[in-house]
């Protein structure tokens, strides 16, 4: 397996889909990476040569991916909690955040059902 932002990437798929497997990278950022770095998006990565591997880790170096991109997201929720604006709230009580609705659905979000006590 190789071995890329710290994840181990699969051999058996295409390098576009393999790179999916970094957080913080889709396949649109994949194609662009392999298109900069010169490695054909249909290749396996097992097929990748060590130079070719190292471009792709460069070129992965210059993106917030993974541990830096995680951290950066629970800063911005802690700094919406710590305002108390109106997402900060709705983080705090672990409701949906962006405006759906949720007195009938957002079962996800809320967890099962409670009991209705009378």
């Amino acid at each position: 397996m190789a071995r890329l932002a710290g994840i181990n990437i699969p051999d058996n798929k295409h390098a576009e889909v393999s790179l999916t497997y970094i957080y913080g990278i889709g396949r649109k950022t994949a194609r662009n990476l392999c298109d900069t770095s010169g490695v054909n998006p249909s290749t396996k990565m097992q097929d990748l040569s060590e130079e070719e591997l190292d471009r792709l880790r460069s070129g992965i170096a210059t993106l917030t991916v993974e541990g830096d991109l995680r951290r950066g997201e629970q800063l911005n929720i802690k700094r919406l909690l710590d305002l108390g604006c109106y997402r900060g709230i709705r983080h705090r009580r672990n409701l949906p955040v962006h405006g759906q609705r949720s007195k009938t659905n957002a079962r996800t979000r809320k967890g099962p059902k409670k009991p209705i006590r009378k």
